[in-house]
């Protein structure tokens, strides 16, 4: 599976969003929002998100995910990809700076494809899928 196949696909949980427009989880969720994206935001702090309903983690959203999109820092992806493999996405996606090999080589052995220390939207952008 490529990025440009991946990015094919429309239902994106997008773990540690934040409501603070400066932070990159916030622009990148409203950059794909904006290009016919379903974002689920996905933070145990927020009620809601661009008047989203926001949900305290993966196994609480009561929809298909297809990719699993990860902001929060390297050392805090292996609980993430745990219950990411639980709900069974196409693919989980670490952003920029973002990289777990163990956690990676998990989500692989369960059949998950694995994107890491990528931007989304960048990627998007390059590709104009």
């Amino acid at each position: 599976m490529t990025i440009e196949s991946i990015l094919k696909y429309k239902t994106i949980a997008v773990v540690g969003i934040s409501d603070d427009p400066e932070k990159p989880s916030h622009m990148v969720a409203s950059f794909m929002a904006g290009h016919a994206y379903n974002v689920i935001p996905v933070n145990p702090n927020l009620k809601e998100w661009e008047g989203k309903k926001c949900y305290p983690d993966l196994l609480s959203i009561p929809v298909k995910v297809d990719v699993v999109d990860i902001f929060r820092r390297s050392e805090a992806i292996p609980p993430i990809v745990d219950e990411a493999i639980r709900i069974k996405p196409k693919a989980i996606w670490m952003q920029l700076g973002i990289i777990n090999e163990e956690a990676a080589a998990k989500a692989r052995a369960a059949g998950i494809e694995v994107v890491m220390d990528r931007c989304m939207k960048i990627e998007f952008n390059k590709l104009k899928v």
